[in-house]
C-alpha cells in the first residue's frame, strides 16, 4: 500500500504540479497585451521589440494552470494518506510540507488563477504582468521547498 501511495504521490506532483507550474511561468509570455506605438524596425524587418504572443498559447496555458491545479489536489491527499500510513503526521517536514503546500494551494486559487482571467479579458501593458509573474516564480519556488524537505526529511526518526 505504501509503495502504491508513494508512486501515486510522485507521479501526480510530477505531472499534474510541474503542469501547474510550467502553464503558470510561461502564461505572461504570451498573453497579449495593449498595442504599443510602432517600434523602429530592427534588422529583421520586425519592429524592434516584436514577440510571438499568442492569445491561443495564453488560453491553452490558463486552461492547463486551471485543470492541472484541481487534479493536483491528489498531491497532497495521497501525501497525507501516506503520511498516516507511515505514522509519520507528526515529523516537523510533514508538517511544513502541508504548510507550503496549502500557501501554494491559496496562492494558485486566489492571486494567479484570476490574474490570468483578468490579463486574457483586458489586455493591458507589459507592467501590469509583472506581478503575475513573480507570484508565478514564487509558485514555483514553494513547490521547491516542499520538494526539498520531501527529499531532506529534516527531524524525521528514519531521515533520508
Amino acid at each position: 500500500m505504501e509503495d502504491f501511495l508513494l508512486s501515486v504521490h510522485v507521479l501526480a506532483g510530477i505531472v499534474f504540479i510541474g503542469g501547474s507550474a510550467v502553464a503558470t511561468s510561461l502564461f505572461p509570455r504570451y498573453v497579449p497585451v495593449a498595442a504599443v506605438p510602432a517600434a523602429v524596425p530592427a534588422q529583421g524587418g520586425a519592429p524592434a521589440g516584436a514577440d510571438e504572443r499568442s492569445r491561443a498559447v495564453a488560453v491553452a496555458l490558463h486552461r492547463i494552470t486551471r485543470g492541472y491545479s484541481l487534479f493536483g489536489v491528489v498531491v497532497p491527499a495521497a501525501g497525507l494518506v501516506l503520511a498516516f500510513v507511515q505514522g509519520r503526521t507528526g515529523e516537523i517536514w510533514i508538517t511544513l510540507a502541508m504548510i507550503l503546500t496549502a500557501a501554494a494551494g491559496v496562492l494558485l486559487a486566489l492571486q494567479i488563477h484570476p490574474r490570468q482571467r483578468d490579463a486574457l479579458a483586458t489586455p493591458g501593458d507589459r507592467d501590469r504582468l509583472r506581478p503575475l509573474t513573480m507570484l508565478a516564480g514564487v509558485y514555483n519556488l514553494l513547490w521547491a521547498v516542499v520538494v526539498v524537505l520531501m527529499i531532506v526529511r529534516p527531524g524525521s526518526d528514519g531521515g533520508a
